[in-house]
């Protein structure tokens, strides 16, 4: 694996290094001493799926605080979506602005969403699916979140919006959220 640096401390752009012969291809999504190496989580605690149906559709952009802040490992494993991490973290430098990554089944992509970031995806194919490992347990007294359409984020969605849970479109603005201790 290689591990590239987005612009927000602490989130990488996690490659995978794909061994391939006639058979098909190899490649590890995890190993303890590589991610420790570069100084990444190694202590997972859930892993989850999502897909989402449409093209378009928007989840995110969510968080837990403390004490279950949570990291995140997230790849795409059908389909292609656009993975944006903000971070919501006190005091930080780059409070309020976010990094994306496209993730598809192919490109052999992931994203490392650290502590105190919130995170969110635009699935850009029909029927894309999403494995996330997280470091925490999920906690719902504990769970925050950020609108995708906040306009102090800005963020740059690569698609016109498509559907919103409800749950997301009244979520606070970036203002209304007290940031992640």
């Amino acid at each position: 694996m290689k591990f590239h640096a987005l612009p927000l401390d602490g989130c990488f752009r996690v490659e995978l290094e794909y061994y391939a012969d006639s058979r098909g291809r190899f490649a590890r999504t995890f190993c303890i001493a590589e991610f420790a190496a570069v100084g990444l989580a190694t202590r997972w605690l859930q892993m989850n799926s999502s897909v989402t149906a449409r093209a378009g559709a928007v989840r995110g952009i969510h968080f837990q605080r403390s004490p279950y802040r949570e990291i995140k490992l997230i790849r795409c494993v059908r389909g292609a979506v656009w993975d944006v991490a903000v971070d919501l973290r006190e005091g930080s430098r780059t409070f309020g602005k976010w990094a994306a990554v496209e993730l598809s089944a192919g490109n052999g992509q992931m994203m490392y969403v650290p502590e105190g970031f919130g995170h969110g995806f635009q699935c850009l194919a029909d029927d894309s699916e999403l494995v996330y490992l997280h470091s925490a347990v999920y906690a719902p007294g504990s769970e925050g979140g950020v609108r995708h359409s906040d306009p102090t984020l800005a963020i740059a969605w690569p698609m016109p919006i498509g559907e919103v849970s409800p749950r997301d479109m009244d979520l606070p603005l970036l203002d209304e959220v007290d940031p992640i201790t």
